[in-house]
């Protein structure tokens, strides 16, 4: 009897044991918790970028509809007239056809920044007088003082605008075709000589050229 009563004891001595190691263990569960570091939240930034706007300006001078005539009957087709500058001296012009509106003009665009032109820039007007012809039209430009503005009209107007000029006086003549109008007024701005390209020809000073001391 007093031995069964010694193991009745050491088990109940071994589960009080195991009961405060479980107590023990418990209490020390949330502290251990609260140890843990906490994760810091990965939020990428997302950085907006704005546009930056170009110095290069379009316009359209023309859209027309026209027609080829193939095998089986008519081809439908626009062509687009797109003036291309920085208002800064350089300027060109762009003819292209396609089936759509959009494809023309932006097919135009891409021919005018190919065939870019300097425009020698004399304030802001041109240096002298001069006329620029393309097949039966003609153009002709004169420089203006300052508070003349653009006296143009239609594609001349923009190619002069364009280019940075604004003060002149022009008058088109010939054709009233604005594709020999935007070529006329292009010829003009082409064959523009400034005052120390004709100095040199000559073989004296700008000063002496313009009567100065």
């Amino acid at each position: 009897m007093e031995e069964n009563k010694e193991i009745q004891e050491v088990e109940v001595s071994t589960e009080t044991v195991q009961e405060e190691a479980v107590v023990e263990t418990a209490a020390e569960a949330p502290v251990q918790e609260a140890k843990k570091p906490q994760r810091k939240s990965r939020r990428r930034k997302i950085e907006t970028v704005e546009p930056t706007e170009s110095e290069w300006k379009e316009q359209v001078v023309q859209i027309r509809r026209v027609t080829k005539v193939v095998k089986g009957g008519k081809k439908l087709s626009f062509r687009a007239i797109v003036i291309v500058g920085n208002k800064k001296g350089q300027v060109g012009m762009g003819v292209a056809k396609a089936a759509e509106v959009i494809i023309a003009i932006q097919k135009a665009v891409a021919d005018a920044r190919k065939n870019l032109i300097t425009v020698p820039l004399f304030n802001t007007t041109i240096p002298h007088m001069i006329t620029g012809r393309s097949g039966a039209g003609s153009v002709v430009l004169k420089p203006a003082s300052k508070g003349t503005g653009v006296i143009a009209g239609g594609a001349v107007r923009a190619v002069l605008e364009l280019s940075g000029i604004e003060n002149i006086l022009s008058k088109s003549l010939g054709s009233k075709s604005p594709l020999n109008a935007a070529n006329a007024a292009l010829n003009a701005l082409k064959s523009l000589r400034t005052f120390k390209d004709v100095a040199a020809v000559r073989g004296i000073s700008v000063k002496e050229m313009l009567g100065q001391k």
